[in-house]
């Protein structure tokens, strides 16, 4: 297998584990990913999704933002806040992906109606067409236009309710 152009991610996690003087096997166990994967990560061989890198930063206790620059998911000059509120609602364990992307999108719209930048989509972790056609109907229910006051609807200001006097 060839290795992929991930930075110097897999050093860099190989050095952040001998630091925190843990086995490949445990550091596995404690971000729960699978041994053979975690030492494909560091030999080069596997680009890991940003929930992977997540777990692993988490295992290690250091800044998952940090892994996303390494790995090249996230721009090292983007947005500081950006990044931040990303990084706090994708680990935010109360909410499901679905939720998460929801809100990512949501976030990502008020961003662009007040004038900044968009980040790239591949900021946040891939979803699978259901994921994304269930993110999509949630959006198109944000989108509805608002229910018609029945009082309005003949053209009066009239409770419809109230009986004429």
């Amino acid at each position: 297998m060839a290795s992929l152009n991930v930075g110097n991610l897999g050093e860099y996690l190989r050095e952040q584990r001998r630091t925190a003087q843990l086995s490949l096997r445990q550091l596995a166990d404690a971000a729960g990913v699978s041994n053979p994967y975690l030492s494909q990560i560091e030999r080069g061989l596997r680009k890991p999704s940003a929930e992977v890198l997540q777990q692993v930063a988490k295992a290690l206790r250091i800044s998952a933002e940090t892994l996303y620059v390494r790995a090249g998911i996230l721009d090292a000059e983007r947005d500081r806040d950006d990044v931040e509120t990303r990084a706090v609602i994708l680990a935010d364990p109360t909410l499901n992906e679905r939720q998460k992307q929801v809100l990512l999108q949501i976030y990502e719209s008020f961003r662009k109606e007040n004038g900044f930048e968009i980040a790239p989509t591949d900021a946040a972790p891939a979803q699978s067409e259901t994921q994304n056609d269930s993110a999509a109907q949630d959006s198109d229910v944000l989108d509805e236009p608002a229910v018609e006051d029945p009082r309005t609807t003949d053209g009066s200001d009239a409770d419809p309710h109230q009986t004429a006097s």
